[in-house]
């Protein structure tokens, strides 16, 4: 079975309204604490519990034509789609009674900041550059 919902036979294309309804039902039923905490492993009295990071996203088109006297005027449309992003967050630590939450650090998750900081930092000095000439 197909989990994209576009794919469902179920779900015509001419039924527009529904279409982005039905979708939104069949993504939101997946988003639930199972999706963000994984099963708890116990090893030698430590109990660790994973936890991600879910990003869902749906959307959907529509369309029609009349014609406008140069073209046929046959038209329709339709469309849709969704995806979903689970990423490693950390995970949860629980020994003798205390539990705390350790994160897992990503390194190549930190590139778009230090693109962004350099991208800052040349914008900067082009503008000092002019004032100062």
């Amino acid at each position: 079975m197909s989990s994209n919902p576009a794919d469902d036979p179920s779900l015509d294309p001419s039924d527009h309204k529904t279409l982005l309804d039905r979708m939104a039902e069949r993504v939101g039923s997946n988003a639930r604490a199972e999706t963000v905490y994984g099963a708890p492993v116990e090893r030698d009295g430590v109990t660790v519990i994973p936890v991600a990071k879910v990003r869902w996203g749906f959307g959907g088109g529509d369309g029609s034509s009349t014609g406008d006297g140069a073209t046929h005027g046959v038209g329709s449309g339709s469309g849709g789609g969704g995806g979903v992003t689970v990423s490693p967050l950390g995970y949860i630590e629980l020994v003798d009674g205390s539990s705390r939450f350790r994160r897992i650090h990503d390194p190549v998750g930190l590139l778009p900041v230090v693109f962004g900081a350099g991208l800052v930092a040349l914008l900067l000095l082009r503008s000092l550059r002019k004032i100062v000439h």
